[in-house]
């Protein structure tokens, strides 16, 4: 069988959906007979049992069964397809997919992806967060159309695929107001043997940490490490320990965790790419997101 004939699935499921021949020829406005002999080619063209004799009634089978689930979900399909062209509104809609890396901090992420819904077209946005691994492979067969994330795609993924570097920003330390009283000596030497609260290891920014730590000299307590810029953030704003995050959106940190700048690090920088299939980016909403890193977010 070269491909599958959606007129016989049609049949068969109309079978299986009216419990016999006759009903489904009725619904169909056939014959019993032109039903039965398409029926039996759809089974021969597959080479499977799809019906089984029980009195009067035809029961299907497990593959029958199998078969139908498939059949239900292609034809709700369609019959979406046919509710969207006949929708002006949204088929005139364009739909931005986009995912955002978990290592990328969502107030950032927020302010990029935002003024794609502000475009003369209206758009529906669809946002996905994830490892990057995991949204890579999405964007490679077209479930995404960009990637927000903290590196560039790596050199081990066999995916033809392009950087846009967005911005980059230096990096500041943050915490409550009664943690940093509780604080010796200026920033960074304020961090020595303080709590501290480090991205994880995926984050791109982890290891420049350390490494500016080291060449510090200034020794924290590491009391936890995140997967989830928002959960590390959530914990600073306990009081758990010192975290950091780009100073670009420092304001925005400072209000809504409630929490004080201790000092900024000029010496690291985290970067924020946006990843696609284009060479150039065309999409109006991936054009609208360059546009608000370049002109507002990254200045």
């Amino acid at each position: 069988m070269q491909s599958l004939n959606y007129k016989h699935l049609r049949y068969f499921w109309m079978v299986a959906k009216t419990g016999s021949i006759a009903k489904a020829a009725a619904q169909l406005h056939l014959t019993p007979q032109s039903v039965s002999g398409q029926l039996s080619e759809f089974a021969d063209a597959l080479g499977v049992e799809l019906f089984r004799r029980s009195g009067r009634n035809l029961e299907l089978t497990d593959t029958g069964r199998r078969i139908v689930s498939y059949a239900e979900h292609i034809f709700s399909t369609g019959d979406e397809l046919l509710e969207l062209v006949r929708d002006k509104t949204l088929a005139a809609t364009i739909s931005f997919r986009v995912g955002c890396a978990d290592s990328v901090s969502k107030l950032i992420a927020c302010q990029l992806v935002e003024p794609a819904l502000k475009l003369r077209e209206p758009v529906k946005l669809i946002c996905r967060e994830g490892r990057l691994d995991t949204l890579i492979a999405d964007l490679a067969v077209h479930r995404l159309d960009l990637v927000i994330a903290d590196r560039p795609i790596p050199a081990h993924f066999s995916v033809r695929a392009y950087n846009h570097l967005l911005g980059e920003s230096t990096m500041s330390a943050f915490a409550t107001a009664a943690l940093a009283a509780r604080l010796d000596g200026d920033f960074p030497a304020c961090l020595h043997e303080a709590p501290l609260l480090l991205p994880g290891e995926d984050f791109a920014i982890y290891q420049r940490l350390l490494r500016w730590l080291e060449h510090s000299e200034v020794h924290p307590r590491v009391v936890a490490e995140f997967d989830d810029s928002a959960m590390m953030k959530a914990f600073g704003h306990s009081g758990a320990g010192v975290f950091f995050a780009p100073t670009v959106i420092a304001s925005q940190v400072c209000s809504q965790y409630n929490v004080v700048v201790l000092g900024q690090v000029d010496s690291v920088l985290e970067q924020v790419y946006a990843i696609s299939t284009e060479r150039r980016m065309s999409h109006p909403a991936t054009l609208a997101v360059s546009t608000i890193a370049r002109d507002k977010l990254f200045v």
